[in-house]
């Protein structure tokens, strides 16, 4: 690969972490090419895009970057890497991850390395049940909503029922002889 090559595959990269504030690095070393198409297969599936790019490639295109990614190159960036990019989720990755770890059992070779999502730091397999569990910014305001909606709702039926029922007591106290 010549020197211009690897300039505009560390531009694309880094235009792409620069536009996508979820990717996650993978390591599938030692996969077949039948596990691999899977893989493959499934991101394309999901709408992840998988790359696989050299290490010192993409610890270039992260340096020009603003975030600190310091922990990714000293960490991470070590042996077989593939890059999974979701535009809008930064669960999708994961889910897909540990199904695909779970689908093909003992047989696995797929690792989780890292992941980036909004921009904050996640290394080691054990951050993968993490990453799972965060709630997407669209999830929090839908929570935020729900419970600022609850008080004004119970406050409402509040009232109505208890308009209902004073109605009915008179309209019985009314029709009861004296």
């Amino acid at each position: 690969m010549t020197r211009e090559e690897k300039g505009v595959i560390i531009e694309e990269l880094a235009e792409k972490f620069k536009t996508t504030p979820y990717f996650y690095i993978t390591d599938a070393g030692g996969m077949s090419v039948a596990q691999t198409n899977d893989l493959r297969r499934k991101c394309f599936q999901a709408g992840i895009e998988y790359r696989v790019v050299k290490n010192t490639l993409i610890a270039k295109a992260l340096e020009q970057l603003d975030t600190d990614y310091v922990e990714f190159t000293e960490n991470v960036l070590k042996g077989f890497s593939g890059i999974m990019f979701h535009p809008e989720s930064g669960k999708a990755p994961a889910k897909l991850i540990k199904d695909f770890i779970k689908e093909s059992g003992k047989a696995n070779k797929l690792k989780f390395k890292g992941a980036s999502v909004d921009y904050s730091v996640f290394i080691g397999e054990d951050q993968l049940e993490t990453l799972l569990n965060l709630k997407s910014k669209q999830e929090l305001v839908g929570e935020i909503i729900g419970l600022l909606q609850s008080p004004a709702k119970n406050v409402i039926s509040g009232l109505q029922g208890g308009g209902n029922k004073i109605a009915g007591i008179l309209k019985t106290l009314g029709e009861r002889p004296e």
